[in-house]
């Protein structure tokens, strides 16, 4: 307990005869000072269980029972009461082992009987302010350490403010990469709209107008209505395509431990026709188990695998070469650095393609090469990718012209934002 500015000051005074208590009261009643009398140590003691708001004690040594020394020791095992000052008053004058035993038990001063009324009044005063400034400068150091927790939680929810700040910014500079993204992908469709999906539409209907006009023999009416027939497969193949692209949405359900071995075994006998039309060899490594979606992935090594057939060498059978390596991510990726990845890779002998256009051969629609060269919507690899982002993973691939190309699909070995 703080004493307030306008606080009385109370001082205890403890002494076994009531004479001396009654001479010490009235000599300090012309200070205006509040005595509090105790007949003993004991007595001191049970008051102070209740009043610890006193600036100073005055404490005779010799007493019975308990004598001076042994209560100050008793009063200042409490710790709301260790810092009132005790001056000792006693008859030994000036005797060494009386000084040393009073200032062990913590005594800031000693006073001699007789006691000098005005010697008395003076300590008294001396201690009393010393007492009060004490607590003053207490009263500030705890204000003070109030103050520093307040600042210290304000710096701490400034900086818990200025992280949430760059989270936002961070999480906003995402959405617009997002955006930019799907800006660019709608841009693409509304091209495939204008451009790609409406060359069809000019064969069907120019052959159709022949077919109407009844121009040519009937072996050219067979062609016109093959032509037909062609355009319209090309047309329905870009329409699933962009439908496949789009509808691609996954939750953590989807992911399941899977074999990829049995998953690219399935992708290989879907293609099982092509593959024996163009007598390509697959070879497959052992092949690991993890968490994947195992109806995206098998898609991958569909679309993968497919690639390979397709570009390959005229009049050389096509050999692809599906193995896997436990080892970090080829490249830059967000998340935890020290994740490894299970890394496959599809290597195939064809016709490879430029390094250059390694970032183009992702991008929905892209094509390297001609329609008339090569059938494809150039949707597949971009699929690929799409999927792979989904599996918090990547595709990547390295090639040189005419010396075949090796995609990789890198899977985290354990997806953390998964589980």
């Amino acid at each position: 307990m703080r004493l307030q500015e306008n606080d009385p000051i109370k001082i205890l005074v403890v002494d076994d005869r009531p004479d001396n208590l009654l001479s010490i009261s009235t000599i300090l009643e012309r200070e205006s000072y509040v005595t509090v009398k105790a007949s003993s140590g004991r007595a001191a003691l049970k008051i102070l269980l209740t009043e610890y708001d006193f600036s100073l004690i005055l404490m005779d040594v010799q007493m019975p029972d308990m004598n001076g020394f042994e209560t100050a020791s008793l009063i200042y095992q409490r710790d709301r009461l260790k810092n009132i000052p005790i001056i000792f008053i006693t008859a030994y004058s000036h005797e060494e082992e009386t000084m040393f035993k009073g200032y062990k038990v913590g005594a800031v001063d000693f006073i001699y009987k007789p006691v000098n009324p005005e010697l008395l009044r003076m300590k008294v005063g001396v201690f009393v302010e010393l007492y009060q400034k004490t607590q003053s400068l207490i009263a500030q150091e705890q204000k003070l350490l109030s103050i520093n927790a307040s600042l210290q939680k304000e710096i701490e929810e400034r900086e818990a403010s200025e992280q949430r700040v760059r989270e936002l910014n961070r999480q906003l500079m995402q959405n617009n990469q997002r955006l930019k993204a799907a800006n660019e992908e709608l841009d693409r469709f509304a091209y495939i709209a204008s451009h790609d999906l409406q060359e069809p539409l000019r064969k069907i209907r120019m052959f159709s107008d022949l077919i109407v006009q009844k121009k040519g023999t009937a072996g050219e009416m067979d062609k016109h209505v093959q032509k037909i027939t062609n355009a319209t497969e090309r047309m329905q193949q870009l329409i699933s395509d962009l439908l496949r692209f789009s509808r691609h949405s996954v939750s953590k359900g989807d992911f399941v431990h899977t074999d990829l071995s049995a998953v690219i075994r399935e992708a290989i006998k879907e293609l099982e026709l092509k593959i024996q039309h163009v007598d390509a060899r697959i070879t497959i490594d052992e092949m690991p188990s993890t968490l994947v979606i195992p109806t995206l992935i098998q898609q991958v090594f569909h679309n993968l695998i497919a690639n390979a057939i397709k570009f390959c060498k005229k009049g050389i059978p096509p050999e692809v070469h599906i193995y896997a390596r436990h080892e970090a991510p080829l490249v830059p990726h967000n998340g935890n650095a020290e994740q490894l990845y299970y890394n496959i890779y599809v290597k195939d002998n064809g016709i490879g393609f430029e390094a250059k256009y390694l970032d183009d051969i992702f991008i929905p629609f892209k094509r390297l090469h001609s329609y008339h060269e090569i059938e494809g919507s150039g949707i597949g690899l971009s699929i690929c990718k799409k999927i792979m982002e989904q599996h918090n993973g990547f595709i990547t691939a390295t090639s040189v012209l005419n010396d075949g190309a090796t995609f990789i699909i890198g899977i985290p070995e354990k997806q953390v934002s998964l589980l």
